[in-house]
């Protein structure tokens, strides 16, 4: 590709993105040269002016995308001039184009066409007679100039005509102009509609309001296109998009018509309606739910993704014993002791509920639990026969010997990683729900460490993310888990296969070489051993290191988010302060850190990004993100719908944020839903701009449906 082609893409991508061309240049020299989204959002702020994972990731996207346009225009150009047809007019078009479709409405005129009504009548020799008729004459008649193409393929006057129609349809279905227009008219201005089909089968009358429902196509919202697709795909509905026929129709009229006192009129306006209704609306109705349904997998995973991230990022409940509960009726509710370090400790099985109603002995055994591992929290998981437990579980603590109190855990995802081969490896002797119990405790204890092992898309936080491509959804969330993974960081030596697999550069061959070194030689006391001991190339150690921590190295530096190409230039500025690396943590070393200004910085080398982040990294070296976020809200007694009262004020905690707006557990047996218009005062666009996954709200009763068990909630003070 030119240097010249290449500027222009960059010109492309800042303008679209509002950032500096010269930012977007030196991230693409980064990317090139293999380094990773979060080694050069975390180590080289300097060289891209301080963008983040979002943004670079943006950039990689937008350069790709890009690249794959230039490449079909160069492909398109080929073509056409292959067949000795382009123009410099034509080749400054295609490559003006800013998308794919305009190209390919460019491209459609010279395609090689599969066959059609208009190919068989080029076949049939009527191509010269369509041409005359588009010259428009104003003196003959049509049934004359037809007569000279009367053949034993075109029998009759009125099959040439016909034949000569299609292909005037043809031409101006072909028109990339045209097409443009007719494109963006009927977005602007076009209706969705949509309509009960007959022999509809919907028994829960889930997509009931769009048994007869209309909008205006540019008005419509992302999650109402994915459920509108669901229903259609589910046979539910019939769906379409209505035009102002007439209006296009008299727009080609005007566009194709060069002489409007030709004979041929009649017969070019026949074939300009039939271009139209046969030909062009099929296949722009067609692109246009196309883009409305792209446009809406891409908030849907864009609002996934943000819920996943912070539902990875809540904050662990740590030095906490913890059980893990999970509900169950018949075949008895399994639980797992888990110790602070996440190890196994005890499972048992309890059968409180119907047809078994074993209640005292269950309630026994959870208070000698309780008691004997001196258990601090209980985790139950939100699945079938929660609340039921729920109730036992707040009657057992209040007759337990120490304080206890519980939290009801998503276990969206569990049964996935319970009956997995991960599952399998690490506890074989157990059954599928003995270690679903395992996992609910963990959950609490360190979501991200136990969440991923989990497929992303596994994880309850959307809302029709199986509707949207699975490709796009996987690519999306892993890279999420992977921000979030190294955000926290991770300790080399607790570390599990599934938290590895998300470091910066790390690989499957440097995982197994992780998880055999600590198999055979115990602990890793530094970060330079993993050079040392060629476990990570030095590539993927430059990539990685500053992702991994030791906890309890000799150096404190290792403990930290400082990358060792740091080492020195900490060293120096620890010189600077008359400070030894251990003195950092004391109450004198913080204070003389807070001192410290750029100008020092400048003396030691090293610009104000790394400066500012080694400050942060020696006042904080086991700095976790996680805490200094809201801890969940734990509980210790139960909340009945027969309680609330409209206008009651509650402390929730956000569980899913959707476009219309947020479910919120208030403690009942489903979520409450605050609407978007009740999220807060002033006009917002997304719900997320006011709350996120994990969020601890107040939060006020505004409506409430005892029958159906539903809450509506506000966060807006009655």
């Amino acid at each position: 590709m030119s240097d010249s082609l290449n500027t222009t893409i960059i010109n492309e991508i800042s303008k679209k993105e509002n950032i500096g061309e010269n930012q977007i240049e030196a991230t693409l020299k980064l990317l090139s040269e293999g380094n990773t989204i979060p080694f050069i959002a975390r180590y080289r702020k300097e060289v891209t002016g301080n963008l983040d994972e979002e943004q670079i990731r943006k950039i990689s996207d937008v350069y790709e995308y890009q690249i794959n346009l230039l490449k079909r225009k160069e492909d398109v150009i080929r073509l056409i001039d292959e067949k000795g047809l382009l123009t410099d007019e034509l080749r400054q078009s295609i490559m003006n184009a800013e998308k794919l479709v305009e190209v390919e409405d460019l491209y459609r005129p010279y395609k090689e066409k599969k066959k059609t009504k208009a190919t068989d009548a080029i076949q049939n020799g009527l191509e010269p007679l369509a041409k005359m008729i588009m010259s428009f004459p104003v003196e003959g008649a049509l049934e004359k100039m037809a007569t000279s193409f009367i053949s034993e393929k075109v029998p009759t006057i009125e099959d040439a005509l016909t034949g000569a129609k299609y292909i005037i349809a043809e031409w101006v279905s072909d028109n990339a102009f045209y097409r443009k227009w007719i494109r963006r008219e009927i977005y602007r201005n076009g209706i969705l509609k949509t309509a009960v089909k007959k022999d509809a089968v919907d028994e829960n009358k889930t997509y009931e309001m769009y048994y007869s429902y209309e909008e205006p196509v540019k008005a419509v919202k992302p999650h109402r296109i994915l459920a509108i697709n669901r229903a259609e795909k589910e046979k539910v509905i019939s769906v379409n998009v209505e035009s102002n026929t007439d209006f296009i129709i008299e727009y080609l009229e005007s566009k194709v018509t060069k002489n409007a006192d030709s004979f041929v009129v009649p017969l070019v306006k026949e074939a300009i309606s039939d271009s139209y209704k046969r030909l062009i609306y099929p296949s722009i109705e067609r692109e246009i739910r196309s883009e409305l349904t792209e446009k809406a997998e891409l908030v849907a995973i864009e609002n996934f993704g943000n819920n996943l991230e912070k539902l990875l990022l809540q904050p662990p409940m740590k030095d906490k014993m913890v059980l893990g509960f999970d509900p169950a009726y018949r075949t008895g509710c399994k639980l797992a002791v888990i110790d602070p370090t996440g190890k196994k400790l005890a499972i048992k099985v309890i059968y409180p509920h119907e047809p078994h109603k074993k209640y005292g002995e269950a309630k026994k055994i959870v208070l000698d639990l309780i008691e004997h591992y001196k258990i601090d929290l209980i985790a139950i998981g939100n699945g079938t026969a929660s609340r039921e437990s729920e109730a036992f579980i707040v009657d057992v603590i209040k007759d337990a010997s120490r304080k206890v109190e519980y939290l009801i855990v998503s276990e969206a995802g569990a049964s996935v990683y319970s009956a997995s081969k991960l599952a399998i490896e690490e506890f074989p002797d157990l059954h599928v729900e003995e270690r679903s119990a395992i996992s609910i405790g963990r959950r609490l204890q360190d979501p991200l460490s136990e969440l991923v092992k989990i497929d992303p898309e596994s994880i309850g936080v959307g809302l029709y993310q199986h509707d949207v491509s699975n490709k796009k959804l996987t690519e999306s969330l892993d890279f999420v888990v992977s921000k979030a993974v190294n955000s926290v960081g991770v300790n080399i030596n607790t570390a599990s296969a599934s938290l590895l697999k998300y470091v910066s550069g790390i690989t499957k061959r440097n995982i197994d070489k992780i998880l055999e070194y600590r198999d055979q030689q115990g602990k890793f006391k530094s970060r330079a051993e993993l050079k040392k001991k060629k476990i990570l190339s030095d590539k993927v150690y430059e990539q990685a290191i500053g992702f991994l921590r030791i906890p309890d190295a000799e150096n404190i530096l290792d403990r930290t988010a400082i990358h060792p190409e740091s080492y020195q230039a900490t060293e120096r500025l620890l010189k600077e302060l008359n400070m030894a690396a251990n003195d950092v943590i004391t109450e004198d070393g913080k204070q003389k850190l807070s001192m410290v200004n750029a100008d020092l910085g400048k003396k030691i080398g090293i610009d104000h990004y790394t400066l500012e982040d080694m400050i942060g990294s020696l006042q904080k070296p086991n700095r976790d993100p996680r805490d200094d976020m809201p801890k969940p809200l734990l509980k210790s007694d139960i909340l009945h719908i027969e309680d609330l009262k409209i206008g009651m004020k509650l402390q929730g905690t956000v569980r899913n944020v959707v476009d219309f707006g947020a479910f919120i557990d208030i403690g009942l047996h489903d979520d409450g839903l605050a609407h978007i218009s009740k999220l807060s005062n002033q006009y917002i666009k997304h719900p997320s701009e006011v709350v996120s996954v994990g969020d601890i709200v107040d939060c006020y009763v505004d409506d409430i449906n005892i029958d159906r068990g539903r809450v509506n909630l506000s966060l807006i003070e009655r």
